[in-house]
C-alpha cells in the first residue's frame, strides 16, 4: 500500500490508530541508530532512508533521478514491512541477522529478499532492528551497491 504523503510525519499521521504508535516507534528506532549521511525522505510511498544525491550523484540505477535507497518502512495491508537492502546484498549481514533474530523475537522470521514482515506489531524486535541499522555506513553501502549492483 503506497501512501501519497509528502513527509514522514504526514505518513505517520495518516495511519490507522493501531499502526501509528508502532510505526512511530520504528521510525524513532531507525533515526536513533542510523549512521550519519543517510537522509530520511518519502520514496516509493514509504518512509525511506537514502544516500542523497549530494553524496551519491549517480542515484539509483533503476531511476537515476531517485536517491540511492537503503532502508524503508511501511504499513502494509497485513503487516509492518522493514525493507533493508543491506541484508539483501551482504551475505554476512544476512547470516548475522537470521542467527540473531530468534534471540530477540517470538515466532518464525518472515522475510523475503530485503523485506522483513511483522504480522503482529507486538512482536517487532526494535532493539535488534536498531542494531541492524548501525551495521552499514553510507560509504560501506555505496561500495557494496557498486560492487554488487553496478557491475
Amino acid at each position: 500500500m503506497q501512501s501519497n504523503a509528502k513527509t514522514p510525519d504526514q505518513y505517520i499521521q495518516e495511519l490507522p490508530e493501531d499502526r501509528r504508535e508502532v510505526m512511530q516507534k520504528l521510525r524513532e528506532t531507525i533515526n536513533k541508530n542510523l549512521p550519519p549521511g543517510f537522509e530520511e525522505i518519502m520514496q516509493y510511498g514509504m518512509i525511506s532512508y537514502v544516500v542523497p544525491h549530494s553524496r551519491y550523484p549517480n542515484g539509483y540505477h533503476c531511476k537515476p533521478s531517485d536517491a540511492l535507497p537503503f532502508l524503508s518502512i511501511a504499513s502494509q495491508k497485513n503487516h509492518i514491512a522493514f525493507y533493508h537492502m543491506g541484508v539483501y546484498l551482504d551475505t554476512k549481514l544476512y547470516a548475522w541477522f537470521t542467527a540473531e533474530y530468534p534471540k530477540h523475537a517470538k515466532g518464525k522470521l518472515d522475510m523475503g529478499k530485503s523485506c522483513i514482515r511483522f504480522k503482529n506489531p507486538k512482536n517487532i524486535p526494535f532493539e535488534l532492528l536498531g542494531e541492524l541499522v548501525t551495521k552499514i555506513s553510507v560509504a560501506e553501502w555505496i561500495a557494496k551497491y557498486e560492487s554488487e549492483i553496478k557491475r
